[in-house]
């Protein structure tokens, strides 16, 4: 009987100590439980806090790069305009496009958030225009050096024939005087001066032609307004403009510069009842589409016609031809689709 309570006293202990046990490792599970979602609560925050800040960086990287892209392009806009002015040519497309940058950076500044591809495809239609007009820029410096190139090389002729004209003159003088020549002598001699002279009026009359340099053809629609695309049906009417060369042999006075438009057929445009007629070159009539008289002030001067028809425009390209004076002075040519 003793050894009996003794038994059951010493199970009744150790189930105390087991449940004891029980408990504590209960506790510990849990408050470990407690600490691992609140370290992953405090993960879960700071990550979004992380994507959430490096939206942002990359956002403000975006906006800040766009608009150096913008004010790049617009300066190499502007140095473009420079060249094309003192060549001659017309810079509207250009201001246009420095324009749309401005409003693109506006944009910019007040949506930071733009889409990124838009912007991509207005980049792109910059970049394009800066390679179009470097082609135009290259093929106006060509112009020009031909030009001046003709001008100085007639110039240096005109002034060796009337050098050597001034010389003949004295030549015959000294001659008359000093030798008493017959007069049929000098009289073989004033006809072989004439013949100088009448070939030096010409090649100064040559010299003091006027030059059109940087001719450009547009297409203005009803609206209008210039289309870069000449579509037939889009035509209403054409603007032709140019630029006179200096030329100090030529004369500050009244002239008349005459257009010919020549259809792909060959045919002259011309309809007397707006205005067109008839021209002299070298020794033929041609027929021309308009004239216009303007005082040449030989300042590099710009001129413009504009023409309306009233039947549509052929397919096909189109000549420009430029007169004064009895001389060709310019050339153009634009093409209707």
């Amino acid at each position: 009987m003793i050894y009996v309570g003794s038994y059951k006293k010493n199970l009744n202990m150790e189930s105390d100590t087991m449940s004891s046990k029980e408990k504590s490792q209960q506790r510990v599970i849990g408050v470990l439980s407690l600490l691992l979602l609140l370290m992953s609560g405090l993960w879960v925050c700071e990550h979004y806090q992380i994507q959430l800040f490096s939206l942002g960086k990359t956002e403000g990287k975006f906006a800040e790069s766009a608009s150096e892209q913008l004010d790049s392009i617009s300066k190499q806009l502007q140095l473009r305009m420079i060249q094309i002015k003192k060549l001659g040519g017309r810079v509207s497309e250009l201001e246009i496009a420095r324009e749309q940058i401005l409003g693109d950076k506006k944009e910019l500044a007040e949506n930071p958030k733009m889409n990124e591809a838009d912007f991509k495809h207005k980049l792109a239609y910059y970049l394009r225009l800066l390679g179009l007009k470097d082609q135009e820029i290259k093929k106006l410096r060509k112009e020009n050096t031909f030009l001046l190139a003709r001008n100085d090389s007639l110039s240096r002729e005109a002034k060796l024939l009337q050098d050597g004209l001034s010389n003949v003159q004295k030549a015959l003088k000294d001659s008359s005087e000093t030798f008493g020549l017959k007069q049929r002598e000098l009289n073989e001699r004033s006809r072989i001066l004439e013949v100088r002279n009448q070939e030096l009026v010409e090649k100064v009359s040559v010299a003091a032609a006027l030059r059109a340099e940087g001719v450009n053809v547009y297409a203005i629609s009803s609206r209008g307004k210039e289309v870069g695309i000449h579509k037939s049906k889009k035509i209403d009417k054409i603007r032709v403009i140019f630029h006179l060369q200096e030329n100090p042999l030529a004369s500050k006075e009244v002239k008349t510069i005459y257009l010919r438009i020549i259809e792909p057929t060959g045919q002259t445009l011309s309809d007397y009842s707006l205005g067109s007629g008839t021209l002299s070159f070298k020794g033929k009539e041609l027929s021309y589409t308009a004239k216009q008289r303007i005082f040449y002030e030989n300042n590099h001067q710009s001129v413009e016609f504009i023409y309306a028809r009233s039947v549509p425009y052929r397919e096909g390209k189109h000549e420009i031809e430029l007169y004064a004076e009895g001389f060709l002075i310019g050339l153009g040519s634009f093409e209707v689709k």
